[in-house]
């Protein structure tokens, strides 16, 4: 059963990605007093990765096991290996290279330089996560919620203007599939074109999806989003965790929000955690 959406509007960006860091940290903290392991699904953009950079400078990283979390990607742009562009590089930048993580336990999406096609790259990503699900059924306590995928415990998010989440746009063909975990994107309607995304299907297999957004200009997609908009026009729309989805905003992006999700008390948190 999808939960219902818990809004946290916060002053600015830096209050923003300074308190989803925090509760980054303590999630996964908590994942790994249960079970030992966490997993979590980066995303890039400009929120997303100093969202990273946030849980690297953060004194209580020191709390997490960073040797037994696993990392994946919701997308990624279809590029060079080290392209400075890609997610990716950018977390390994941000977050990855700055923390004791073992390196078999992060999964970036093949590249330009490593794949022949953008095809190529989203089947291959497709297959490691089906092989990393295979691995878990056998470990009591890691049952995934789809047998083609690991058990997501965290899965972040950004959002476009347009309302895009990982690279899944309005109206394209990409937010409309379904029978697939991922999907290649060709025409992006921002570049680069070629782009690898796990699909609304794969999404909504976390048990938390956190939506992370700032800015005025991302209001009107925060706003329609809320206000329960379809999902192929307004993609952001249609991610939901399992147990839990987040929308952690700052005020510029909350401004287009629905009255009824608003704290009547003008505290600017409307539903509870």
């Amino acid at each position: 059963m999808h939960s219902p959406n818990g809004v946290s509007i916060h002053p600015d960006v830096q209050a923003l990605t300074a308190a989803t860091a925090g509760r980054l940290i303590t999630k996964l903290v908590d994942v790994q007093s249960r079970r030992g392991t966490a997993t979590v699904v980066l995303t890039g953009g400009t929120v997303g990765i100093a969202v990273l950079d946030a849980v690297a400078m953060a004194p209580a990283r020191s709390a997490v096991d960073w040797s037994r979390v696993n990392f994946w990607w919701g997308d990624e742009r279809f590029l060079a290996a080290d392209s400075p562009d890609r997610n990716a590089t950018q977390a390994a930048e941000a977050l990855l290279s700055r923390l004791p993580v073992d390196p078999a336990r992060v999964h970036p999406v093949p590249a330009a330089d490593e794949v022949s096609s953008v095809e190529e790259a989203a089947l291959a990503y497709a297959r490691t996560l089906a092989n990393e699900a295979a691995h878990e059924e056998l470990a009591p306590g890691f049952e995934s919620n789809d047998p083609r995928l690991p058990r997501f415990d965290v899965l972040l998010l950004g959002v476009g203007p347009d309302a895009h989440i990982a690279s899944l746009f309005p109206e394209m063909a990409g937010v409309r599939t379904t029978g697939e975990t991922v999907v290649p994107v060709s025409n992006a309607p921002k570049p680069p074109a070629e782009r690898v995304s796990l699909t609304m299907e794969a999404i909504n297999t976390a048990e938390e999806v956190w939506l992370t957004v700032a800015g005025e200009d991302k209001a009107g997609a925060v706003g329609l989003a809320l206000a329960g908009a379809g999902l192929v026009q307004v993609p952001a729309a249609g991610a939901r965790g399992l147990t839990k989805t987040r929308w952690l905003i700052d005020q510029a992006a909350a401004s287009q929000l629905p009255d009824r999700l608003l704290d009547p008390e003008g505290t600017g948190a409307a539903a509870a955690d």
